[in-house]
């Protein structure tokens, strides 16, 4: 796979990258992604030793990005838009990491909206299981968010599901308000953009 597989780019990346470790995250570790989880391309070591350093717990969660993600919603009733499946995984050590946090009262930010998915996809009760399996999850405008606190996540492609979930969590108007912001402020879109943190 390392000789012969090009790195899967969104459709708005025309070329191949020469270091094919721009589109990885420091943390990766499994094979099956798609896409990279782009707003973890944000980290890197010095800045995790910071904030761990200032207190913060990190738990990896794995969600192999799935070629629907680049596709736009296409239906003018949201309710009708077919979600592509998408596989995860949750170790117990994360899971364990994601409940004492809850537990004591103290936030859970997800690094992107691989991670709000597969968090919000094995919630029970506000809790975290263990487990791996297949996603579908869509989550848009009027969903009860059950786990996270606070996302990090970059600046999303209109009409994307991906959209429509920070949507859901921020608020329509507070995210179009931020977009109009960013894009005054000449911000970086997409999988190379920018971030911003929503809480």
């Amino acid at each position: 796979m390392d000789r012969l597989g090009e790195t899967p780019l969104p459709p708005y990346i025309k070329e191949q990258l020469p270091d094919k470790g721009r589109y990885q995250t420091i943390y990766a570790r499994e094979r099956g992604s798609a896409a990279a989880p782009t707003a973890g391309l944000h980290f890197t070591t010095t800045l995790m030793d910071t904030l761990k350093a200032k207190g913060v717990n990190f738990a990896f969660v794995t969600l192999h990005v799935g070629l629907g993600t680049f596709r736009p919603v296409s239906v003018d009733d949201v309710t009708q838009h077919v979600m592509h499946r998408e596989y995860y995984s949750i170790s117990q050590p994360a899971a364990d990491i994601i409940n004492a946090t809850k537990k004591r009262g103290n936030k859970v930010v997800a690094v992107g909206t691989t991670s709000i998915r597969t968090l919000e996809s094995t919630s029970k009760n506000g809790l975290i299981e263990a487990q791996s399996g297949w996603t579908d999850i869509f989550i848009y405008p009027g969903y009860k968010f059950k786990v996270i606190d606070a996302i990090v996540t970059n600046f999303h492609l209109p009409k994307s599901t991906l959209l429509m979930l920070i949507s859901a969590f921020a608020g329509k108007e507070h995210v179009l308000n931020a977009y109009k912001e960013a894009v005054e402020h000449d911000y970086r879109f997409f999988s190379f953009g920018d971030a911003m943190f929503i809480y």
